[in-house]
């Protein structure tokens, strides 16, 4: 009996140790398991948290400005991008036909009012556009950020004040010069041409007796199709009309000679620098601009930029350029402003200079080192000199109306050589109204 109890005892306490240690295997297992659920919760919180915190996404400022032939503006544009990641600027290419691009943007603002931000705009549209409401005045931005209307380019600031009010700051200054091969003009004529002291009838004696000489097709190559070139030719060839009559007679005598392009009535600023920097011109008349395209190897030019001179055009070149304007139906104007700033000022201006070869419109740049050794023509001393006889076109507030009279008179005369009287009189009443 003892025996039986002894083994009973013996049991009970063995099925007591085994029931311990199956309660401890579950506790473990769920030791083990919570902990793992805890770190899969933690992990999605993770991932979530930052979407809800995403940033916000950089606004795009939307830039109405025509082409460019060389990098300089895409450069701009893309040192600014990276400059910054508050906005992004996208680049809206816009033709290079002044009339066309000067009606699609009246079409915009009229119609789209903030489809751009900021405009690329002529110099004499701007009163135009400041008059229409479209344009928004700087003034108080250029206050707040320090900076006086001496720190840019006189003839541009002045262009962009209407009614005491500044609305725009330079993009790129502009003026016409003549450009001629120095391996194929002598230099005592080069001398003569560096001078300015010349008229347009030396010019085509001179055409005529350099073409044909280092593969040259053409004598001088200039702008003469039905646009706002023609008006800026038209002005030059007439002294800012002031010498209808005969300015236009030599304009005549420059289309029918047989040193100037069969097709010089289709020529435009593009079909000029083509011309010149393959070799068929020895003279081209276009704005500094060309010069960079003679430096980017990307342009097709061929000829090269040691050959090749600047000097004044025989009455002055007019004045030109491009402002940089901000929508006033925009609703980004804040980064319109800061890429204007950036664009006007002096990172902005010495891309356009080193890279297009473009007239910095910010002044402390006439004496920049990096700036002068990238664009040579600015130490040129017929370059200075055209600095210094330019001449205006006129100077009103319905600027396209009357470009558009003078292109369409001019044109037709010099496509017939008839009607000159009447071209004088077309001209001379545009302008006086």
């Amino acid at each position: 009996m003892k025996k039986w109890l002894s083994v009973l005892l013996a049991l009970t306490f063995l099925t007591f140790i085994l029931v311990a240690c199956g309660g401890d295997e579950e506790v473990d297992q769920e030791t083990t398991e919570e902990p793992a659920d805890t770190t899969e919760e933690q992990e999605t919180e993770t991932e979530e948290e930052p979407a809800a915190e995403e940033e916000a996404e950089a606004t795009v400022i939307k830039f109405a400005a025509q082409n460019d032939n060389t990098p300089a503006t895409e450069m701009a544009i893309e040192a600014f991008n990276n400059s910054q990641d508050q906005y992004v600027v996208e680049w809206i290419q816009m033709t290079n036909d002044s009339a066309q691009m000067h009606d699609q943007l009246l079409t915009s603002l009229s119609g789209q009012a903030g489809e751009y931000d900021v405009l690329s705009l002529d110099v004499v549209w701007a009163g135009e556009f400041a008059g229409g409401g479209y344009l928004e005045p700087i003034d108080v931005q250029m206050s707040d950020a320090g900076l006086a209307y001496e720190n840019y380019n006189a003839g541009s600031m002045t262009s962009g004040n209407y009614k005491g009010k500044q609305y725009t700051l330079p993009f790129f200054p502009d003026l016409g010069v003549l450009y001629f091969r120095s391996d194929i003009v002598s230099e005592e004529d080069a001398a003569t041409l560096i001078s300015g002291d010349y008229t347009y009838e030396q010019l085509g004696e001179m055409a005529e007796k350099y073409t044909g000489e280092e593969g040259t097709e053409t004598g001088f190559v200039y702008q003469s199709k039905q646009y706002e070139g023609l008006t800026v030719n038209a002005n030059e060839f007439t002294n800012e009309f002031t010498d209808l009559e005969s300015g236009l007679q030599t304009m005549y005598d420059f289309t029918t000679a047989g040193w100037t392009p069969d097709d010089i009535l289709n020529y435009d600023e593009g079909a000029t620098h083509t011309a010149f920097e393959t070799g068929k011109a020895v003279f081209s008349r276009n704005w500094p601009y060309a010069y960079g395209r003679l430096n980017d190897p990307e342009s097709g030019a061929t000829v090269p930029v040691e050959n090749v001179n600047v000097a004044p055009l025989p009455n002055g070149g007019s004045v030109g350029g491009w402002l940089l304007a901000i929508n006033a139906g925009s609703e980004n104007k804040e980064g319109a402003w800061e890429f204007i700033n950036f664009l006007a000022g002096p990172e902005g201006q010495k891309i356009m200079s080193t890279e297009g070869g473009y007239l910095p419109g910010f002044n402390a740049l006439l004496e920049d080192e990096e700036v002068l050794n990238a664009n040579e023509m600015l130490t040129m001393e017929g370059f200075q000199n055209a600095l210094q006889s330019t001449i205006a076109r006129p100077v009103t507030s319905e600027y396209s109306k009357v470009s558009n009279e003078i292109q369409v008179a001019v044109h037709k005369y010099l496509s017939s050589g008839e009607g000159l009287d009447a071209a004088v009189e077309t001209v001379e009443g545009s302008i006086a109204e």
